[in-house]
């Protein structure tokens, strides 16, 4: 019996397995969709579909069948915003997925109980990783529209011969010490997502991203606090001590900072202006927000430190 079949006969629960989940066959498509989302930390259905190139109804049908069988969670942290019952799921990979792509690909995940993790993933935690990966099905569909464009994401932007990590065991991590009156400590920053945009003629460009969702204070008067500022200086610390040749083979990078709103945004760009500058300055960071990368397009939807528009190539 096919799954979709099975779905419109019987109503499933949403916040738990069913007792007894539909028998259904699984495909290579059902495969490629827990690939997808063991590539993410969360995901939602919308970005599943994006990705696979299904519709979003078809895409549904699977996930609910591979989420009562036991490959995919949907962690329970979301529904404290939907209370009642969205059809646009976030989903995150299970126990028993993750060994599917072991037992197949060799892809082994060690980080423990998968099913656990997702168990204590709380809302906040939920909405920055779909933020995160919102980005990216964007920028993916901007690339698309440009076939003279390859992107590279993640791990694959690492420089041949480079793989070297850090001290922090992420290779992209940028570490600084900053010094605040008189008091100099050690702070580090891990970008949120990286990508490489590669023309087919011309030279290589690397982005660094920070998804900011409002909930960080841009300044503090505390050095031991985290600040959005504290990541910029970071950042210029790192990019011009050549940390990023160091540790993944880049020639040079770009910030990339989406933020909630233009006044927030305003505020991050005269933060930047006030803070002292080394090699690059202003010109590291680009700026945006959700709703200009919702409605143009993801490659030229910013703006430079003075306010400017601004394109990524």
């Amino acid at each position: 019996m096919g799954g979709s079949d099975v779905q419109r006969s019987v109503r499933l629960p949403r916040l738990r397995r069913a007792s007894e989940p539909p028998a259904f066959r699984l495909t290579d498509g059902d495969v490629e969709i827990i690939r997808q989302v063991a590539r993410r930390r969360l995901i939602r259905s919308t970005h599943i579909a994006a990705l696979v190139g299904r519709s979003l109804d078809r895409t549904n049908d699977r996930l609910k069948l591979l989420f009562h069988a036991g490959y995919l969670d949907r962690p329970l942290a979301q529904f404290d915003r939907f209370p009642t019952g969205s059809s646009s799921y976030v989903y995150a990979l299970a126990n028993r997925g993750a060994r599917l792509l072991c037992e197949r690909e060799g892809a082994c995940c060690n980080i423990g109980d998968w099913s656990y993790n997702n168990r204590r993933a709380g809302r906040p935690f939920i909405e920055h990783q779909v933020e995160i990966v919102n980005f990216e099905v964007v920028l993916r569909g901007a690339v698309r529209e440009r076939p003279e464009l390859t992107l590279l994401t993640g791990a694959e932007t690492i420089i041949p011969d480079r793989q070297r990590g850090n001290s922090s065991g992420n290779p992209f991590a940028l570490r600084a010490k900053l010094s605040y009156a008189g008091w100099i400590r050690e702070a580090r920053v891990i970008p949120d997502f990286v990508f490489s945009l590669i023309p087919s003629r011309g030279e290589r460009f690397n982005f660094m991203v920070e998804i900011d969702r409002g909930k960080m204070p841009i300044r503090r008067s505390d050095p031991d606090k985290t600040s959005f500022e504290q990541k910029m200086r970071v950042y210029l610390s790192g990019h011009g001590a050549r940390q990023h040749e160091r540790q993944v083979g880049w020639k040079n990078f770009r910030v990339l900072s989406v933020t909630t709103d233009q006044k927030r945004l305003q505020h991050m760009q005269e933060t930047l202006r006030d803070l002292p500058h080394g090699r690059g300055g202003p010109s590291l960071f680009l700026f945006s927000t959700y709703e200009a990368l919702g409605t143009h397009d993801a490659l030229n939807a910013w703006q430079d430190a003075a306010g400017r528009p601004a394109k990524l190539l």
